[in-house]
């Protein structure tokens, strides 16, 4: 991963999920991520930016498990011709499977967007 393409991936969350409050973001310390450019992006775009801790397993452990997931249910499973190919096979699963449709027991299984606005509704942002 290259920083340029962290940025892009922020921009694109940002776009999609139309916000416009401080969000807050937690990844590795990898050096895409601790760059000057990519910190001065979460600053301009009011993103605070937290990494994980060193040597703490825990705090990888959901993006572990997404991992995980992705690889035994979707990649494990396909030849991909090229990266388009990957690319569109990984956001249609990520997006209209894994956030829409397929229920997480973690999350009292619902969903990531139901819960996501559930508790939207219960913090009465919706």
């Amino acid at each position: 991963m290259t920083v340029e393409l962290v940025q892009q991936a922020l921009k694109n969350a940002i776009y999609n999920e139309g916000l416009n409050t401080t969000l807050i973001l937690h990844s590795d310390q990898g050096s895409q991520y601790t760059a000057d450019a990519y910190k001065q992006l979460c600053k301009s775009m009011k993103v605070l930016n937290l990494s994980y801790s060193k040597g703490c397993p825990y705090d990888n452990a959901p993006m572990e498990s997404f991992n995980s997931i992705i690889k035994k249910e979707l990649i494990n499973h396909m030849v991909y011709r090229d990266f388009n190919e990957a690319r569109y096979s990984i956001f249609e699963f990520m997006e209209h499977w894994y956030n829409r449709t397929r229920i997480h027991s973690s999350i009292g299984n619902k969903s990531p967007i139901e819960f996501e606005q559930e508790l939207l509704y219960l913090v009465g942002l919706t």
